[in-house]
């Protein structure tokens, strides 16, 4: 075999013992610190085990305002994966919790009980999401913030003043978590239509309460044999919509939807790291600042992303003329709900100075 040949054959060689040759720390994922606020409750212990199995989480930093974040911590250690495991509670370590994280992920708050309205969840929601903000402003600046603490459609806007505020906003890096209202679409146009709901895409749009959801049943892919009914669409919104209020109801005053939440928070913030480590073409929806609508500085759509959060929103495409209406009907309520938050978080009232506060805030974490 002549000098040329042998070359050939060592470096094929080579290449395959590369393949099966045990990563060593250069040849790693990338791995990014990524904490939950709120990780006692019942969308956080859930959505912490399934973090847990992310293998683009190095070090998960579990934190909630009473002792049992600690516990949770420890039961979701024992799972084998790579990320490591710590438990943080209450106010004074909640600073330890943040600093350097890449990612946070906050359910901290209360969930919708039977009867409750907005504007109840909106008057202990509003204050644990502005305190918790106002330490990723001190501690981790520089961290994308995924918010699921509702009403989404204000606590956001609550979100962006805090940080504008400390001078650190970032509108690429805050996103409200509205991917729950995809999974019930893509699940139940699934159900309607027999198709396949791990690969079926149906966008939701504007907001994340009631007539402020909208699914573009339009813009299904696959789109169904025959399409859809005028009573197909209308009876579909209608339970996306309210697909909150299904699960509150059938649960019997017990829970919210809890689970599906988790579920969807945890497949989201795997697109945001996935996006971080460098993918390309990760798209997915959530709410954030955007100009797509004009009065309505906040909107959920189709956002690409990226190394530092949100690179692209995505435009609305095509509406159907029933799409059109709900767009113009939701206007009032999601701008509403905007400028509450954003009223909120201006006017100051009883701002965090101090970690001690918050533990007064938070307490309610634990059901969330």
């Amino acid at each position: 075999m002549d000098s040329s040949a042998n070359r050939r054959v060592a470096t094929l060689a080579a290449h395959l013992g590369a393949i099966h040759r045990t990563p060593t720390a250069a040849h790693k994922p990338p791995g990014f610190t990524v904490a939950v606020l709120g990780a006692a409750g019942g969308i956080g212990q859930p959505l912490s085990l399934l973090l847990k199995r992310c293998p683009l989480v190095d070090e998960l930093r579990l934190y909630d305002v009473v002792p049992l974040a600690a516990g949770v911590a420890a039961d979701v250690s024992h799972v084998n994966s790579r990320a490591r495991t710590r438990g943080f509670h209450g106010p004074d370590q909640l600073p330890h919790a943040l600093s350097g994280c890449d990612l946070v992920v906050i359910p901290a708050g209360v969930p919708r009980k039977p009867g409750m309205t907005r504007d109840d969840l909106f008057k202990i929601n509003a204050g644990i999401v502005r305190d918790l903000v106002t330490n990723c402003a001190k501690h981790c600046p520089d961290a994308i913030l995924n918010v699921i603490s509702n009403p989404v459609n204000s606590t956001v806007p609550i979100a962006a003043e805090v940080l504008r505020a400390a001078g650190v906003y970032d509108p690429k890096k805050l996103m409200g978590v509205t991917h729950l209202d995809v999974m019930r679409a893509r699940t139940f146009v699934s159900d309607a239509k027999a198709l396949d709901p791990t690969s079926i895409d149906v966008p939701v749009v504007g907001g994340h309460a009631g007539i402020t959801i909208l699914p573009l049943l339009s813009q299904c892919k696959p789109f169904p044999k025959g399409g859809f009914s005028a009573g197909e669409c209308a009876a579909l919104t209608d339970r996306i919509q309210n697909g909150g209020t299904e699960v509150v109801e059938a649960k019997a005053g017990a829970g919210s939807a809890t689970l599906s939440m988790a579920a969807a928070a945890a497949e989201f913030a795997h697109a945001v790291l996935r996006g971080m480590a460098g993918e390309r073409n990760v798209v997915e929806h959530a709410f954030v600042e955007s100009t797509l609508v004009p009065g309505l500085p906040f909107f959920a759509s189709k956002v690409k992303l990226g190394r530092s959060g949100v690179e692209k929103v995505v435009g609305l495409g095509k509406l159907s003329d029933a799409e059109k209406k709900g767009l113009q009907a939701m206007k009032s309520e999601l701008g509403g709900s905007i400028r509450k938050g954003a009223d909120f978080a201006r006017a100051g009232t009883a701002v965090l100075t101090s970690p001690k506060p918050a533990a007064r805030l938070a307490a309610p974490a634990l059901g969330a």
